[in-house]
């Protein structure tokens, strides 16, 4: 007699949930995901619009108005100027058009001696300090001091070093012989501002570039130095073949921001000079402030600002499109 016995009764069939089709729940999730990055996001944009981009539409508002200090009770209603501030100001034929094409001058040739002599001090101190010795942290806690000193306190500390009868550069310069004690040398007025400025600039400038240069030299690969040194290398080459390449990114960005920061610098005059205003180193944003601030005649001094901001956005895009391309050509 045959035993037969019946297959195991197979699982019930459930229909496998279509991924494309949500719940209310699952919906609402979506959304809030959605929008949760525009919502975090939204009070600093916010914020950047009212910091930055109000004064920006109200200073340029300000340029086509002939805003003095007759009408500066009621700026909205002074008179319209149109671009007669900008003609001014971009004619080399009136007094206050050839000012502001002098101060200029003086603002690019400050600005070309600080971040070269900066970025140079600062590429030579860092890699001098790329190796390790004995005493490396101490220097390198030297070099960041003018970084680290708030700025006002340093730069009236050169005011004094400045001074014509009891400055301490004057003082020096006699005990050598350099200078005589019946005709000291003045540094805060005359020629010799031009000189000041720069000095004060520099040593504010370069332990930033400094600091940037020795933190891209911690990313470069030790065994590329030992494999040049092999092959001969000596040190000025190895610096010309691999730690210039090598640091194209920073330098790409430091030179741009020391550029910004240096066209831009108002402190170092303003605390210097204060109301002396010598013309070698009346640099620009010191002028367009003495200009709105000091001469009372806000609506020529915000068309220069309007100006200078123009200029250094063409500035900054053309930099950024030849070293774009540059970067991409190698």
């Amino acid at each position: 007699m045959a035993i037969t016995t019946a297959p195991p009764a197979s699982p019930p069939r459930t229909s496998a949930p279509n991924p494309g089709l949500r719940g209310p729940a699952s919906a609402k999730r979506h959304q809030t995901k959605r929008w949760l990055p525009y919502a975090l996001i939204a009070p600093a944009i916010v914020f950047e619009l009212l910091i930055h981009f109000t004064p920006m539409v109200t200073g340029i508002w300000i340029s086509f108005l002939q805003l003095t200090s007759a009408s500066i009770a009621n700026w909205s209603s002074a008179p319209f100027a149109g671009i007669g501030n900008y003609q001014i100001a971009l004619s080399a034929t009136n007094a206050q058009g050839a000012a502001l094409l002098s101060s200029f001058g003086v603002t690019a040739g400050f600005t070309a001696i600080v971040v070269a002599l900066s970025w140079g001090i600062g590429m030579s101190a860092a890699v001098a300090l790329q190796r390790t010795f004995r005493g490396r942290g101490i220097f390198r806690t030297l070099f960041l001091i003018p970084y680290a000193i708030p700025m006002y306190a340093g730069i009236i500390a050169w005011k004094f070093i400045f001074q014509q009868q009891t400055g301490v550069l004057n003082q020096i310069l006699v005990s050598l012989h350099l200078a005589s004690a019946t005709n000291q040398p003045f540094w805060l007025i005359g020629p010799n501002a031009f000189i000041s400025v720069v000095v004060v600039s520099i040593w504010r400038t370069w332990p930033f570039a400094f600091l940037m240069l020795m933190a891209g030299l911690q990313t470069i690969n030790e065994d590329l130095y030992e494999a040049s040194a092999l092959d001969g290398a000596k040190p000025f080459r190895q610096w010309r073949a691999i730690t210039l390449p090598e640091l194209g990114g920073v330098n790409r960005v430091l030179v741009l921001v020391l550029f910004l920061w240096t066209f831009n610098d108002y402190n170092d005059p303003a605390i210097l000079f204060g109301e002396g205003r010598p013309p070698a180193g009346d640099l620009i944003s010191f002028h367009i402030y003495n200009n709105s601030f000091t001469d009372l005649n806000f609506g020529f001094g915000a068309s220069m600002s309007t100006l200078l901001l123009v200029f250094l956005l063409i500035v900054s895009v053309a930099y950024l499109l030849f070293v774009n391309r540059r970067s991409a050509r190698a």
